[in-house]
């Protein structure tokens, strides 16, 4: 199902950040040293899916510092398009830290003021082209949460696409530590009812919502008018509906080492996917395996498997 008009497959909007994910220390209860990579879960969405073959652009803005210049270095090792980032002199490149214990991983992030929360609409005129010969426009919750004007960025780029034949996937991925919980419902419903594909997670629709299982927030997404529905379940796989049929798809049973961006990783496979034309329970199946591979190293972007990666892993299960 390939468009001829669409020379892109993924385009994705949000705030790439540099990040410090912590290891384990030599003792049970000293702290390890801090690697540096990087993250922002749609940075992460948008790299998971050029890994997967998909053609990928990002829309940003980044600081003109060091760490800067580092993500600009990723994406382009990444295959993943930088002509549409913009480089703000005002502003810093937006960092955050991981921490594991018992209870499992915490962030702490040095993001106010960084140069992405400074978008805002009029930045959408150097990006609307690359939105609409994109197949995908791919946001996410904290795309929406990082400033208003970040939000009303978000919300002109969701019209834009679907103005231009462009297909929205919104990602839940809420951060209540970013902005209070009524202005989180009211724009991620709003969000909702302008994507395609919704993908929420259980904890976030709990949070939001107040529902906990999984029919009735699949039920309430439609409601809302995602068209579709992947509820994603963590180590139990992901729930998919296209509003008539419904399939659970059961994850894998690994050995997880950080989880920090499997969710990151689903999404950008399950669009990669969707772009090549598989059907969604194709989509998921796949999206499923590449997160249950990313979780067994650390850092957000390190352990993003490649598509022989994946297809070995599936092969494998098969064939188990």
């Amino acid at each position: 199902m390939s468009h001829p008009s669409k020379t892109l497959d993924i385009v994705a909007l949000g705030e790439a950040m540099v990040e410090f994910n912590q290891t384990p220390g030599p003792g049970a209860n000293e702290a390890g040293m801090y690697l540096q990579g990087f993250g922002g879960d749609t940075s992460n969405a948008a790299i998971a899916a050029a890994r997967a073959g998909a053609r990928v652009a990002y829309l940003t803005r980044l600081g003109t510092d060091r760490w800067g210049e580092r993500l600009m270095d990723l994406w382009q090792r990444e295959n993943v398009d930088t002509h549409t980032v913009l480089r703000d002199t005002q502003a810093p490149t937006g960092l955050y830290f991981v921490s594991h214990d018992a209870q499992g991983y915490h962030f702490s992030y040095a993001r106010a003021g960084s140069a992405a929360s400074r978008m805002q609409v009029q930045d959408l005129a150097h990006w609307q082209d690359a939105i609409a010969s994109s197949q995908w426009l791919h946001l996410s919750g904290i795309s929406l949460a990082i400033s208003a004007s970040a939000c009303d960025t978000a919300f002109a780029a969701m019209a834009h696409a679907r103005q231009s034949g462009t297909r929205v996937a919104l990602d839940s991925n809420l951060r209540l530590s970013l902005w209070p919980l009524a202005r989180a419902q009211a724009c991620i419903r709003h969000a909702v009812s302008c994507c395609d594909v919704f993908l929420p997670s259980l904890e976030d629709m709990t949070a939001l919502t107040g529902l906990r299982q999984a029919q009735d927030i699949i039920q309430w997404s439609h409601a809302q008018g995602a068209a579709q529905v992947v509820l994603k379940l963590g180590a139990e796989g992901a729930v998919a509906s296209d509003g008539q049929t419904q399939r659970s798809l059961p994850g894998h049973t690994v050995q997880a080492i950080d989880a920090t961006g499997a969710g990151d990783c689903f999404a950008g496979n399950l669009l990669a996917r969707l772009s090549a034309g598989d059907r969604l329970w194709d989509a998921t199946a796949y999206a499923n395996a590449a997160a249950s591979l990313s979780v067994q190293g650390y850092g957000a972007v390190t352990p993003l498997p490649r598509q022989e990666a994946v297809l070995s892993f599936l092969n494998q299960g098969a064939s188990a």
